[in-house]
């Protein structure tokens, strides 16, 4: 049996801790079964191990054992025939304490857990315990401490939660609760109101407003953040005086805060509309580390009161309608903290350029904002650094400064009034892995040193007016996995060096500059491209063929739904400062340019448009069955449209317009159901354009300037056959006139009769739809050239 051996050790041993994690060499186990009998031991941890609920039998009979935990050993099996196998021995007698998180248990919370009389702490966070929990749960009755957060547990508050005299703290958090927020809280309104302390319910979708709370003397900690709370705090509510943190971020709800309300609270009011009536000179009474005020109304002046606090390490003031100058004082409060997001108002000045070092690696969000002059160095030790949309007019004492800037791992300077050369000072950023200076007037060439960023993923040079080459050093940037240097002059060659050095692209834009040439044959090596722009350069020859290899654009990676907004999603941590951040994507759609960014969605897409490559449209192309979006227009290419472009069913935006293209639209078009956007005028096509669910819904304009193309949404019908066959063949081909016309006359009552029968579910099935209306496209296709035939 696994772990017999210990019944050779002391029969004193008190407390056992068995982690697979800090264990070196081998161990005696010989299977997964736990054989303990040690009758003396009070305390049991284990972790990482591979626990099923038949060791529960084993655990069971451990008469002594206070506190069982079984942390992260992949436990798997229902709640409920695990807890029956705990209570079949005297354990029952003796346990207080119960720790089964970060574990994988499945099954619903059972609705008799008195049958531990003596548990005190139960924890089953981290599970996937789904359903409801039982209104006439049965509890211990001494529990102190539940937590089933990080669940999927569904449903309201019991009221018998309310019955546990001895309960002080109870985690709800992260499940999918509902009900009234007021009616939950009315739950536990009973003696438990007089002894709960803590209560967690945030990340949930309890609705309602915030009750009263005044009726738990003890509650010191409240979380009710990312709910569904909405309406108006009533006027003049006053919160217990033992009450010390009150989170309620994310929610609707609105009405008006003034400071004495405060006592010694800690509020997170973020993401609501609350208006805090604070007077200018107020003095608060307490010492707070963290305040968030995201989205509160605090302005127009700046909040006086701030200056007093003195152990602050997290402040967001972000978006709360202040129009003033930023004290000086304040800079210096920012040397503690290790988060300030002071962005989205309308804070003016320059901020002054302090010996001081700050004195955590913070993270820093002074964007849009109406800051100037230049960007001082103390901010050089942040860990992560957003200044754009802005007035900075100077960069280079803070990239060219001689220390190094130890942890600064994002800096985005985009938006402001910097000019001149980018500086070339950036080999002391050991740690930058996103950089973005775009939207500036920086001139010149991209600095040499920009290869030294070796860390480097993002770097976004968009809309600025660079001249020259893209600088060799940076194939060294060997982690890029955006690179956007659109909409600049920049001119020469595409490098090479870009397909066979930076092989983790995702994204590449150089649209809008002077590039010429052909396209290198070694771009074909960025399996992972999912974005690739290379529009309005002077670009030519014929587009490579060994685009097949874009491996990444031919696998499902996401959901279509009917959003038109897409983004390229990349999450990266930098070592063990972490965050997240968007790719955004550029491009035209629908004609017009779109940035594209805060959603689910991957776009792929392909824009070669506004250069002058020629030759066919490289029939591969239709192996890039995941493209959204593919632009080929303004070029002179000729050819015919491949005939099996309709394997591009996820394609939404298509444009080959302004090109040489002749021949007909292949009917395979049709089939593309979510294509929302097409042009293909000013070309030579010919024939009628394809019957089909989609194709006649598009304006005119998507096929005019086609001299020889037919048939709606144009005007210009297409021509019927010459004159029919004469003597035998005109006779036969009579006949058979007579002979479909009796066919569809006797056809039309049983077509009507069993319609609704057969297609009424297949109309309100998205994807039977589509695929009927695919076939039907087909056999119209067929009926319709032999009726004309005929």
């Amino acid at each position: 049996m696994l772990f017999q051996w210990l019944s050779n050790v002391t029969s004193n041993l008190v407390e056992l801790a068995l982690d697979s994690g800090l264990l070196e060499g081998s161990t005696p186990a010989t299977s997964n079964h736990f054989d303990i009998t040690m009758q003396s031991l009070e305390r049991l941890h284990i972790s990482h191990y591979q626990i099923t609920a038949r060791d529960f039998k084993s655990f069971a009979n451990i008469c002594t054992l206070s506190s069982l935990e079984v942390f992260e050993s992949n436990l798997t099996e229902d709640l409920e025939s695990i807890l029956h196998n705990l209570s079949a021995g005297c354990v029952t007698h003796s346990l207080q304490e119960l720790y089964l998180g970060y574990n994988q248990m499945t099954g619903s919370i059972p609705d008799d857990l008195s049958i531990f009389p003596l548990l005190k702490e139960l924890y089953l966070f981290q599970n996937q315990l789904r359903g409801k929990i039982p209104d006439n749960i049965r509890l211990p009755f001494q529990l102190k401490a539940l937590s089933i957060s990080s669940n999927s547990i569904e449903g309201g508050i019991p009221k018998s939660f309310g019955n546990i005299c001895s309960l002080q703290s109870l985690d709800l958090s992260y499940n999918k609760m509902t009900g009234e927020l007021p009616v939950a809280i009315q739950h536990l309104s009973g003696c438990a109101r007089y002894s709960l302390q803590h209560l967690n319910l945030q990340n949930n979708q309890f609705n309602g407003t915030l009750p009263d709370i005044s009726i738990f003397p003890s509650l010191t900690h409240l979380y009710l953040s990312q709910n569904k709370l909405n309406g108006k705090v009533p006027e003049g509510i006053q919160f217990p005086s033992q009450l010390e943190t009150l989170i309620m971020n994310s929610n609707s709800l609105e009405g008006v805060i003034t400071d004495s309300q405060f006592h010694n609270l800690g509020l997170g009011l973020s993401g609501n509309s609350f208006v805090l009536e604070i007077n200018r000179d107020w003095i608060p009474p307490f010492q707070l580390q963290v305040i968030m005020l995201q989205h509160c109304k605090l302005g127009p002046d700046f909040p006086k009161w701030l200056q007093t606090q003195k152990n602050l390490m997290q402040l967001d003031i972000s978006n709360a309608g202040i129009s003033d100058i930023t004290p000086e004082w304040f800079w210096a409060l920012s040397t503690r903290l290790n988060k300030m997001n002071i962005s989205y108002n309308n804070l003016t000045g320059i901020i002054p350029d302090f010996p001081l070092r700050l004195t955590e690696y913070p993270s820093i969000y002074l964007a849009a904002n109406q800051f100037e002059g230049s960007i001082p160095l103390f901010l050089r030790r942040a860990v992560s650094l957003d200044l754009s949309n802005n007035k900075f007019s100077d960069v280079t004492s803070f990239v060219c400064a001689n220390d190094t800037a130890e942890r600064l791992g994002q800096l985005d300077i985009s938006n402001n009034y910097l000019s001149g050369q980018i500086p070339d000072c950036w080999e002391n950023f050991k740690s930058l892995a996103y950089i973005d200076v775009s939207n500036n007037n920086f001139s010149g060439q991209v600095p040499t040193s920009m290869g030294s960023v070796l860390e480097l993923l993002v770097l976004i040079l968009r809309n600025n007016s660079l001249t020259g080459q893209l600088p060799f050093s940076m194939k060294h940037c060997k982690n890029l996995v955006m690179l956007d240097a659109g909409e600049n002059k920049l001119s020469g060659i595409i490098p090479s060096w870009i397909g066979s050095g930076l092989q983790q692209l995702q994204m590449l834009s150089l649209r809008k500059n002077h590039f010429f040439g052909s396209i290198p044959l070694s771009l074909c090596f960025l399996n992972g491209i999912r974005f690739l722009d290379l529009s309005v350069n002077l670009l030519w020859g014929p587009i490579p063929k060994c685009f097949i290899n874009f491996t990444a654009m031919t696998t499902q990676e996401r959901f279509l739904t009917d959003s038109h907004d897409h983004s390229c999603i990349v999450n990266h941590t930098l070592g063990m400062y972490g965050y997240d951040y968007d790719i955004i994507a550029l491009l035209m759609w629908k004609g017009v340019e779109h940035i594209f960014e805060n959603d689910k969605l991957l776009l792929k897409g392909i824009d070669l448009s506004s250069n002058q490559f020629s030759g066919d449209i490289p029939s591969e192309l239709e192996n890039l069955v995941e493209l959204v979006s593919l632009n080929l227009s303004r070029n002179n290419l000729t050819g015919k449209i491949p005939s099996g472009i309709g394997r591009l069913l996820s394609l939404e935006s298509l444009d080959l317009s302004r090109n040489h293209l002749f021949g007909s639209i292949p009917s395979s078009l049709a089939q593309i159901d979510f294509l929302s956007v097409l042009d293909l005028s000013h070309n030579n096509l010919s024939g009628q354009i394809p019957t089909g669910t989609q194709l006649q819904s598009f304006n005119a304009s998507s096929y005019e300037e086609n001299q020889n193309l037919c048939g709606l949404p144009l005007e210009k019908m297409c021509p019927k056959e010459g004159p029919r066959q004469e003597s035998v063949v005109k006779t036969q081909d009579e006949n058979d006139d007579g002979f479909i016309q009796a066919f569809f006359a006797s056809m039309g009552l049983g077509f009507f009769a069993g319609f609704w029968g057969i297609f009424g579910t297949i109309l309100f099935n998205r994807s039977w739809r589509h695929a009927c209306f695919r076939s039907l496209n087909n056999i119209t296709e067929k009926v319709m050239s032999r009726w004309q035939w005929w």
